[in-house]
């Protein structure tokens, strides 16, 4: 029955996409808002008793190495040399940007309300994460091409690797402040390859197999039992020797397509993408859906100063960072003007580095509940915002199709 009603919520969320796009706007964010609504904190049709199973986390793992494919095909050599120091200057100064910003002004504001410092140190390595899902929905959903475009996409994965380092680094600093357990600063570089190592080796394999067919259907078979023995094999190790961390399952599918897409012809990866397409629509449509859930619509009333300070001070890290890096790179006018509003998705990556940094505060409640209460409200408001953003950001650039 829970998975019925999980169908049932796909199918509510599918129709909310086709109605929000009637009204000019992306169908994730009529995906988001279904699964807001539909989720555990209004009509719990997407119970937490579902959300908790192995299988549905199973699914969802999948799912999240699915929607990597479609970044990891875009990180051809030919393309990344083109691009040469400015997509990796961009991407610093946006990411540390960020940090920066946030860090300092939370810093500032904290120091007059004799809340520790260090707790600025944990917003900023949360906020300089951008989650890559509801821009890529829009990149698919309106065929968008352009400098933008391709900047985000390889953007996108470099800006996870920058934000695992920053946030773990200064988690790890947080916990020797509060004395709390956490994780160790050896495992900060198993978090980032481990799954490029593993998808990586997959893909590499898969790619052999692909050299040498002409089949599109097999090879669009090939590629799907490549993705399930990566989830397979992660979900594996997280269970039996990595039980402290969570390994990020969207790098898995990136190293994964990456390696395979610079082994085959581009023509044959070009029927491959596009026989591909509708498993990656349908990827998209449930971790979307997965996101929104267990965002709370009420926080919305109960944002407070903390959340407002966040968002303002997050988008103008985000922007900033990327016309910084973007001018400094001579990159197109395009790209300085509108990269950044692209990067403003947050929600999915912002929870999961939030209950880390709140179970490293655990001997601090009072920390927590600032924590938990600042970002799970940003999270429901800057998400709503971020994907209007992003869509904008894109007909500014005059990218959409």
């Amino acid at each position: 029955m829970l998975y019925v009603k999980w169908l049932l919520v796909l199918i509510l969320a599918y129709f909310a996409g086709i109605l929000i796009k009637k009204c000019k706007l992306p169908s994730i964010l009529g995906w988001l808002i279904a699964g807001m609504l539909l989720g555990p904190e209004a009509a719990n049709l997407l119970s937490d008793q579902l959300r908790n199973t192995s299988s549905y986390q199973l699914i969802i793992c999948w799912m999240q190495c699915a929607f990597g494919i479609m970044l990891g095909s875009e990180l051809i050599l030919k393309k990344l040399r083109s691009y040469g120091k400015a997509l990796f200057v961009t991407t610093l100064t946006q990411s540390l940007g960020t940090f920066v910003i946030v860090s300092v002004v939370f810093g500032i504001i904290f120091a007059f309300q004799g809340v520790p410092i260090y707790l600025a140190l944990v917003f900023g390595g949360i906020a300089l994460a951008t989650a890559p899902a509801p821009a890529l929905s829009i990149v698919r959903e309106f065929n968008t091409h352009g400098p933008v475009t391709d900047t985000l996409l390889p953007m996108a994965v470099l800006d996870d690797v920058v934000g695992i380092v920053v946030f773990f680094s200064v988690n790890a600093f947080v916990a020797h402040q509060v004395a709390s357990g956490s994780l160790p600063l050896y495992m900060i570089p198993v978090m980032i390859f481990l799954p490029i190592i593993l998808g990586g080796a997959i893909g590499y394999l898969v790619g052999m197999v692909l050299r040498k067919s002409q089949d599109t259907k097999m090879n669009l078979i090939a590629l799907l039992l490549g993705i399930t023995v990566i989830v397979g094999i992660g979900v594996y190790l997280n269970k039996a020797i990595l039980k402290g961390i969570t390994l990020n399952y969207m790098l898995m599918g990136v190293a994964y397509s990456g390696v395979l897409s610079n082994m085959i012809d581009e023509e044959k990866l070009q029927l491959l993408l596009q026989a591909y397409n509708p498993i990656l629509a349908i990827s998209l449509l449930i971790s979307i859906v997965d996101l929104g859930a267990p965002l709370d619509y009420h926080l919305i009333l109960g944002a407070g100063f903390y959340t407002f300070v966040y968002i303002v001070a997050r988008a103008a890290g985000k922007n900033g960072g990327a016309r910084l890096g973007a001018t400094i790179m001579h990159m197109p006018e395009t790209v300085k003007k509108y990269l950044g509003l692209t990067l403003l998705p947050h929600s999915g990556v912002s929870l999961v580095f939030t209950s880390i940094a709140c179970a490293t505060l655990q001997s601090a409640p009072a920390l927590v509940r600032i924590v938990q209460g600042t970002i799970a409200a940003a999270a429901v408001i800057n998400e709503i915002i971020a994907v209007i953003a992003a869509k904008k950001g894109f007909e500014l650039a005059g990218e959409l199709k």
